[in-house]
């Protein structure tokens, strides 16, 4: 293949995820392009919702400002996630991201949301009204539910108690108390999002917890969260991946043996 096919083949590849012709033809830009586009995007291990998933964490916290512009708009504009998605998928983000970059990202889906439109001469629609809460509102039942939504989503048996702050009001209340169990998106994404922002932030246990728990549950196969660590590292970098590649490996041997005990037979997903 010469140089100008792959500059063709990067070029379409990018042009069919992103929605929009690449703007740099840079030689540097078309390796790029065709080793993420061409490349990791068009492996099978993985669908093309998935991955958008976990490239817009990446792009988000990266703080990279094109990239999450072109992402945003590639991920609506194709129709591979619903506005309404996208924006649980901030408010997800906002708790294992970070706040203020999720304040970010938040600004960057409005604005590329009307963009869609003005392109397409179409209104902006009214702004979907906000999900019903679906857990409960008196505030001792909702810490029983967020304490369960603990110990299911993590797959333990245990979860913290409300005895201070972080705990009560945020990791029992909010995060598992509403977040988690918030309609907008299903857990396999929640698990994408999160196993993502995990790694990119050096939290040594959550990292562990949440690969066991993505790979327990069976939300994620072993195949595809290995597929997950290497579109991490087209987007974020090949240490921090190796860093989820090891540890994704040791929960993988964990969650194996658990399972042989548990009489499953040694049955691995892929």
């Amino acid at each position: 293949m010469t140089d100008s096919d792959t500059a063709d083949r990067a070029r379409r590849a990018y042009a069919d995820i992103m929605t929009q012709p690449a703007a740099d033809d840079s030689s540097v830009a078309v390796t790029m392009l065709d080793a993420v586009f061409a490349g990791v995007w068009q492996r099978p291990g993985l669908s093309r919702r998935d991955r958008h998933f976990i490239s817009l964490a990446c792009v988000a916290a990266a703080d990279a400002e094109t990239p999450l512009q072109d992402h945003v708009y590639a991920a609506l504009n194709s129709g591979e996630l619903t506005i309404v998605e996208m924006q649980e998928a901030v408010l997800h983000f906002a708790v294992y991201g970070g706040w203020p970059k999720a304040s970010r990202f938040s600004m960057v889906v409005d604005q590329q949301w009307q963009r869609i439109h003005r392109d397409r001469g179409t209104e902006v629609p009214l702004a979907p009204p906000l999900l019903p809460l679906t857990t409960p509102s008196d505030p001792e039942q909702r810490l029983a539910v967020g304490a369960q939504a603990f110990r299911d989503i993590n797959c333990l048996e245990f979860a913290p108690g409300p005895d201070h702050a972080f705990h009560g009001a945020g990791i029992l209340n909010f995060v598992f108390g509403e977040m988690w169990l918030r309609p907008g998106l299903g857990m396999r994404e929640r698990r994408l999002l999160t196993v993502t922002c995990v790694a990119f932030q050096d939290a040594p246990y959550p990292i562990v917890s949440h690969v066991y728990a993505a790979l327990k549950s069976r939300d994620l196969s072993f195949d595809e969260i290995d597929e997950l660590a290497l579109h991490f590292a087209a987007y974020y970098g090949w240490p921090k991946a190796a860093h989820l590649s090891r540890v994704i490996s040791e929960q993988k041997a964990r969650v194996a043996q658990e399972w042989a005990a548990e009489g499953a037979g040694g049955f691995v997903p892929r």
